[in-house]
């Protein structure tokens, strides 16, 4: 058995191609991402994945949109989308298929 840490993984990514992972592979990327109020990422879109994000507790505000607990947003390739904070203590956890590095590009 092995055991870590999430706050130990980078940026709370835990599977896929990264230094430290529990998990070394480029099939899938697994994050659990932990938010607060205001944090933004500008829009951004990727080539190969298709991006999974599952809103467990908080809000969000993506493209415009705003989602909640249990919403389920799946953006296909060459899809845009920003990502805003809209409430302290937001948990998300990311899943990207394939798990294609430097697959991250802005418009």
């Amino acid at each position: 058995m092995k055991t870590d840490q999430l706050t130990n993984m980078v940026k709370g990514w835990f599977v896929g191609r990264f230094t430290p992972t529990v998990l070394s592979t480029n099939d899938v990327e697994v994050a659990v991402k932990h938010y607060k109020k205001g944090d933004y990422e500008s829009a951004h879109y990727h080539k190969i994945a298709t991006e999974i994000t599952v809103i467990i507790s908080g809000r969000v505000k993506m493209n415009g949109i705003e989602y909640g607990s249990n919403d389920i947003i799946v953006m296909e390739p060459g899809e845009t989308t920003d990502f805003e904070c809209v409430e302290d203590n937001t948990v998300n956890v990311v899943v990207k298929h394939p798990g294609a590095n430097n697959d991250k590009y802005t418009n």
